[in-house]
């Protein structure tokens, strides 16, 4: 029998539009999460979810995946023109999810139950950026991130489609002092600091790690450097004066979890 799904209404349309805020989205306890393959790594995350909602004539990408979830989440159709309110894609794929943001820990409460490596990011401001971020931490099986204050929000729809859903499979914690953050990773985790200027060649840890990177425009300021353990920066040719930052974070994320490949000098 064909599934009927609810159809959206004009307060849901508006609620869920608003969610393009960043202060509304932190008031709300919500944020949007659009796309297949975004949602599909959604509901494998187990996250909590408030709706799905789907686009009927979409029904041939979306279908399998809805009527997997469609027993315990509430899932409401609405037509292209209403899709438009809360899209941020141009070309829709029909299938989005309205998620429930978890309430954040502490740090100390952070660190005692992530597991494996930490990425550290200073105000990084370019949700594409962020999200390539967090897809190759994912890959390279970080086991969360820690991100600085006067920093693009991680639920922003942009981060979380060039993420492709991967951040959902990672520990975050956000609008964090760093100076104290790092002081107190140190205990237990060695700290990677990338610097562009100077610095050693990437290479293996022997045990789990900490890598803070800064901005692309930016880098790291020197008083986060200080901190770190080691610096790192990547050797290459003198035709350009650099590599994009998720460039040069997933060449460092590759090296460090080479663990136990470390040849002795």
């Amino acid at each position: 029998m064909e599934a009927k799904y609810r159809d959206v209404s004009l307060n849901q349309l508006k609620k869920w539009a608003g969610l393009a805020d960043a202060r509304i989205r932190r008031d709300e306890g919500l944020f949007i999460a659009e796309g297949i393959k975004v949602v599909d790594e959604l509901l494998k995350s187990g996250r909590s979810l408030e709706a799905l909602l789907v686009m009927p004539e979409k029904k041939p990408y979306w279908g399998k995946i809805v009527t997997y979830a469609e027993k315990e989440i509430p899932v409401y159709q609405a037509g292209r023109r209403q899709w438009k309110k809360i899209s941020q894609d141009k070309k829709p794929e029909g299938l989005m999810a309205v998620v429930k943001r978890e309430k954040e820990m502490t740090l100390a409460s952070f660190l005692d139950s992530v597991a494996g490596s930490l990425l550290i990011l200073h105000e990084i401001n370019n949700p594409s950026n962020l999200g390539a971020l967090a897809r190759s931490a994912c890959w390279f099986g970080f086991g969360g991130i820690i991100i600085s204050r006067n920093s693009v929000d991680w639920t922003n729809p942009r981060a979380i489609r060039a993420s492709m859903g991967s951040i959902f499979h990672l520990d975050i914690l956000s609008d964090v002092d760093l100076a104290d953050a790092v002081a107190e990773i140190r205990k237990n985790r060695p700290v990677i600091g990338s610097d562009a200027g100077r610095g050693e060649a990437p290479h293996p840890m022997e045990k789990d790690a900490t890598l803070l990177l800064g901005s692309e425009s930016h880098g790291l300021p020197q008083h986060l450097l200080a901190l770190a353990d080691e610096r790192w920066r990547i050797p290459g040719g003198e035709k350009i004066q650099s590599l994009s930052l998720p460039q040069a974070a997933a060449i460092m994320m590759y090296e460090m979890m080479k663990k136990g490949e470390r040849t002795k000098d």
